[in-house]
């Protein structure tokens, strides 16, 4: 009989009641706590640590790791040379693919223009920041050196101005940080998604961001927004300042600017052209949501959009339709689309490794102190040096007192290996000292040459008097990096590109307001709900009105584009509507059902439309129990966009009839029994309440209803002094034969 083979265990996951996860078959096994501690922890810490957070100097790991390859590749000063050839010398130091260096390169270059002050000056094609599909060429394609500001950033680099540690395998020198001689980390735009945190810092203006690091060294109670008012982008555009906001940012770190575009109207083409967009966007997106409200009808008043943006740079020009004011259209536009943005800021920044939210004055108050302790170190690097070179000199002046017996000594010293000693021996030298003396040169052993170096001993002493003043006087270590400042200040300082509009709150009140264009149309109503506007132009080419099988014209009437229109209906609800919601018709079409445009209930019906002007006048509602109730149009008026108004009127009695008038008439109203009355509307007192009862205007009897009214001119009615009434209610009189409905032309629905 075969023997069974046995099988292998398997390591399959297994997870306990208890939470423990371990494998099938294994020794040991492990709490979730612990792998996310021991397996997580590491992974979050290294992201926030070394990768998505900016530290005090203003750079990434990324960003400092390639700028660097570029200043020991010597490009500070020379020439170009091909980005594949600094993405290939930057993996030295960043062990990551090309694309991603070659990414942090485009960012940082000057033809993508995402910074204001760019670190590399490049050439070929880097993408635009404000286009999302404008892709940059490969790097065997362009070309880059460091821009002119990176002086600033690697300024006394070698002069142990910060701490330099071994690259991933310990083969070169990188520094932690760039001793960059302005606020870098509040000039240079920076944003970063970490583990659990990110990081959004805006860029401000360089001329500003020095002076206010100077104003706060020299008065610490400096008033911030007096020497920095906002932010400022290298998209320009426009900030909308906002005082209280502005402060909230400036103290917590958190908050957000509000960014539109800029542009201008060109009269002899009847289009505008917008030249600077908001930092947070692109062309594409812009373009693509104006399209989409094209398509939906809200953006009636554009003919066509176009992206024109060139070698001159970033342009967007849209063509208007005839009438159309360029000025409400942008608002409109700010109001719908990206053109107006807001830049949400964050500033989270690491401080000695600690991620910390701060406020730019604590900000500059972090760089203020980093930078003394970068320029001390310079001081002790450069005393260090001095002293060095002191030390050896006055070995030298040693040697004045007696050239001929130093020359004596080495001549009758036997042994190379015993100079050193007897020169230590006969002048009192150390062994720094006596081998600088030793590798004097014949031709310099003079009393010229070794005068004119001794004399330097004098000067050095009071250079090195000098730097210790500086480093030990906290005040003179501030005027350091006042002047710094104002040297960066006067050669790489510009004017601002984002321009600041300080009158807000007049730009959000017209924002408010609906930007419709303004001509005039007919509007047609069916009894069914059928609404068309016909504009006359197309009413002047059109034939015959169309409308469904069975239904027909309940009223029209000549207004413009801007008019609102409100629909009554049985469930004692009022929809408004503008016109300009509707698209322009043609007489061969049915129109739109407003039960459906309005999104009214399920078997909700339309009572009566009633055109609204200019709000000025009044309702009339006619209720079957013979009451009317007459209410302001005013009352119908909302100042926000609501589309449906419940309790539009009383629910005591089913509505017969609304009618709007402008001023007061003579109506006549008829009873179900055959009675008609005329009254005039004086006699009825206004209501300011939407849902009045009304005042009894017909007595009716037992089962009978009022079932219509219509103004009297309209009525047909010949013996008018026969239903005339001069009080109300009025219980009416019997309808003649030569006044009956049959002669009567009915506009209601």
């Amino acid at each position: 009989m075969a023997r069974k083979k046995k099988e292998p265990e398997l390591n399959r996951k297994k997870v306990n009641t208890d939470g423990v996860v371990g494998l099938v078959g294994a020794t040991t096994e492990q709490p979730i706590t612990e792998t996310l501690e021991t397996n997580y922890m590491p992974y979050a810490m290294s992201v926030i640590v070394s990768r998505a957070i900016p530290e005090i100097d203003g750079f990434k790991p990324s960003h400092r790791k390639l700028l660097y390859t570029m200043y020991k590749m010597g490009l500070l000063n020379g020439g170009r040379t091909k980005s594949a050839n600094i993405v290939g010398q930057t993996m030295q130091l960043n062990p990551h693919g090309d694309s991603a260096i070659y990414e942090t390169m485009v960012r940082l270059a000057r033809g993508n223009e995402t910074l204001l002050h760019p670190f590399v000056d490049s050439k070929g094609n880097f993408g635009k920041v404000y286009s999302r599909d404008m892709a940059y060429a490969a790097s065997r394609y362009t070309e880059a050196k460091l821009d002119s500001i990176c002086t600033e950033i690697f300024k006394d680099i070698d002069s142990d101005t910060v701490d330099m540690v071994d690259n991933y395998d310990a083969t070169m020198k990188e520094p932690t940080l760039l001793p960059t001689t302005f606020p870098n980390v509040l000039v240079s735009a920076n944003q970063g998604i970490a583990v659990g945190m990110a990081s959004n810092i805006c860029s401000f203006n360089l001329r500003e961001v020095c002076q206010t690091a100077i104003a706060l060294m020299k008065d610490p109670e400096h008033d911030i927004l007096q020497t920095l008012p906002g932010p400022d982008f290298s998209t320009g555009g426009q900030l909308l300042f906002d005082e209280a906001a502005t402060r909230e940012i400036y103290s917590t770190g958190r908050g957000s600017f509000k960014l539109r575009a800029k542009w201008q109207y060109v009269k002899s083409g009847n289009l505008i052209e917008i030249t600077e967009i908001p930092y947070t966007t692109a062309t594409e997106i812009i373009i693509d949501k104006v399209s989409e409200l094209n398509k939906a009808g809200k953006l009636k008043e554009i003919a066509d959009m176009r992206d024109e943006t060139d070698l001159g740079g970033l342009k967007l020009t849209i063509d208007l339709r005839r009438g159309v004011d360029p000025e409400q259209l942008m608002q409109k536009l700010y109001r719908l689309t990206p053109l107006q943005d807001t830049f949400p800021c964050n500033f989270n920044i690491l401080i000695a490794g600690m991620p910390r939210v701060m406020g730019i004055g604590e900000i500059l108050e972090e760089w203020t102190a980093w930078r003394t302790e970068c320029i001390k170190r310079r001081l002790f690097h450069q005393i260090g040096k001095k002293e060095d070179r002191l030390h050896l000199l006055k070995g030298l002046e040693r040697i004045l007192l007696d050239i001929d017996k130093a020359i004596a000594t080495i001549r009758e010293t036997e042994q190379d290996s015993e100079v050193i000693p007897n020169l230590m021996i006969e002048f009192g030298i150390d062994e720094i000292q006596a081998n600088f003396v030793a590798e004097i040169k014949l031709r310099n052993i003079n009393k010229e040459y070794i005068l004119k170096q001794t004399r330097a001993i004098s000067e050095l002493e009071e250079e090195i008097d000098r730097l210790r003043g500086i480093l030990n006087s906290q005040k003179k270590l501030q005027n350091v990096i006042i002047k710094e400042l104002e040297y960066v200040m006067d050669k790489f300082g510009q004017d601002r590109k984002t321009e600041i509009i300080y009158h807000v709150a007049e730009i959000e009140e017209q924002a408010e307001e609906e930007v419709i264009p303004d001509y005039p149309v007919t509007v047609f109503v069916s009894r069914e709900g059928y609404l068309k506007k016909i504009t006359a132009q197309s009413l002047r080419m059109s034939g015959e009105q169309k409308f469904k099988e069975g239904d027909s014209l309940a009223f029209s009437k000549v207004t413009t584009n801007r008019d609102e229109l409100l629909v009554f209906t049985d469930k004692f609800q009022c929809y408004k509507a503008k016109l300009s919601d509707f698209e322009d018709g043609k007489a061969s079409q049915l129109g739109d059902y407003l039960p459906q445009k309005l999104g009214m209930e399920p078997e909700e019906k339309v009572i009566q439309v009633v055109l609204t002007g200019d709000y000025k006048g009044f309702i009339l509602f006619f209720f079957e129990n013979g009451k009317v109730a007459r209410v302001p149009l005013s009352a119908y008026e909302t100042k926000t966009n609501r589309r449906k108004l419940t309790g539009a009127y009383s629910d005591k009695s089913v509505l017969v009839k609304a009618m709007a008038l402008d001023a007061d008439a003579q109506i006549a109203v008829y009873s179900s029994d055959g009675r008609a009355a005329i009254f005039t509307t004086a006699q009825l007192l206004p209501k300011t309440t939407r849902n009045t009862q009304g005042v009894a205007v017909l007595t009716l009897k037992k089962k009978a209803v009022l079932s219509d009214a219509i103004l009297v001119e309209e009525s047909g009615i010949t013996n008018l002094s026969r239903y005339r009434t001069k009080t109300i209610p009025s219980a009416g009189a019997l309808l003649k034969s030569e006044d009956s409905a049959e002669k009567q032309q009915s506009f209601a629905l």
